[in-house]
């Protein structure tokens, strides 16, 4: 039985990640951060009672801030592979909170790394550094492996540094280290502060009469977006590779906010229609006349990127990995989760 240890746990992608490996008789230790309250939601399903024996998810406390609590667990551990998806991910927070988010995102993938070179002589680890399509910033679509990284943000910047020392110990010290850059992943499990999530809950408790308004901000960033069930299959398939390589993963396919604002109040029939422009932007029931959306310039960031499309040809040709889920399906799969879950 392989062991994986897995840095983000209680997250949208290694709650899916958890679920993926255990399908496949992988014994699967996960890491949560401490927190006042509960955190575990996504992975309540598959958690089992400690005191049960050949339990196949293992919770410990940790994080990617903490230098000795990483080197012990992977010391006592000794995982066969590791996948660290634990980050400070809001790219807008990132802004707010630019020491922390390079302290988690940048220093704790180097972190892990020299934990990895310290038990060598144990164990052999793999290890997977979740990568992100904000590195690229505003370089030309569709951005693949070669294109250049010019990230526009705090979260990008840290990623770009986490990156590049993956590929630093791989080359220096011959660890089986690899970097997955992914697009915008998306499911019912996204959390709520993210532009997708926000936008099927809003369309959600407006069809529920909770909520009459959604406040927006750039809808014209267009994002690559995919099902994270799919991503996190291609996570495993980068780790089962000969050679170890980085890999861009990606539908290919590029939509607006502004699109996805329109596809999901489609899914409870409502036709939104734009009036005005930049700030004063209002969308409008098409039939009702009523005023559903907004732009609040807070929401803005700082430096935004405006088009992000994937080049996933070579994750396509070396692991035979393809997106299965499309972004309609996506859409739907999200608001009609979200209605299930408010009502």
């Amino acid at each position: 039985m392989k062991k994986a240890l897995i840095f983000g746990v209680t997250g949208q992608d290694g709650a899916y990640l958890a679920r993926f490996l255990i399908k496949r008789r992988y014994e699967v230790h996960g890491i949560k951060r401490r927190s006042s309250s509960y955190n575990t939601s996504r992975v309540d399903s598959i958690y089992e009672d400690p005191y049960k024996k050949n339990r196949r998810l293992i919770l410990h406390y940790g994080d990617l801030t903490d230098t000795s609590n990483i080197q012990n667990l992977i010391s006592d551990i000794l995982p066969d592979e590791i996948y660290n998806l634990g980050a400070q991910s809001h790219v807008k927070v990132s802004f707010e909170t630019p020491e922390y988010t390079a302290n988690c995102d940048a220093l704790g993938p180097l972190r892990i790394l020299e934990a990895i070179r310290n038990v060598r002589k144990k164990k052999n680890i793999k290890f997977y550094q979740a990568s992100t399509s904000e590195m690229f910033g505003n370089t030309p679509a569709p951005q693949s492996e070669k294109s250049i990284l010019s990230p526009e943000s705090p979260y990008g910047t840290a990623k770009v540094y986490a990156y590049h020392i993956t590929k630093n110990y791989r080359d220096a010290y011959k660890i089986f280290a690899c970097n997955g850059i992914l697009f915008n992943h998306e499911s019912p499990l996204r959390g709520e502060t993210f532009v997708s999530k926000k936008i099927t809950m809003a369309v959600a408790k407006i069809k529920l009469g909770k909520q009459k308004l959604m406040y927006l901000g750039n809808l014209d960033a267009k994002r690559d977006w995919g099902h994270a069930k799919d991503y996190v299959e291609g996570m495993y398939k980068i780790l089962q590779q000969k050679k170890p390589d980085d890999f861009v993963l990606a539908t290919g396919k590029s939509f607006t906010v502004r699109k996805f604002v329109e596809d999901a109040f489609k899914c409870i029939d409502v036709q939104i229609i734009w009036k005005g422009k930049s700030l004063n932007e209002i969308g409008i029931d098409k039939k009702t006349k009523e005023v559903l959306v907004k732009i609040d310039k807070r929401l803005f960031r700082p430096n935004e990127v405006n088009f992000l499309k994937g080049n996933y040809m070579k994750a396509k040709k070396i692991l035979k990995w393809t997106p299965k889920i499309n972004y309609t399906k996506l859409v739907k799969e999200m608001v009609a989760s979200d209605l299930e879950n408010l009502s």
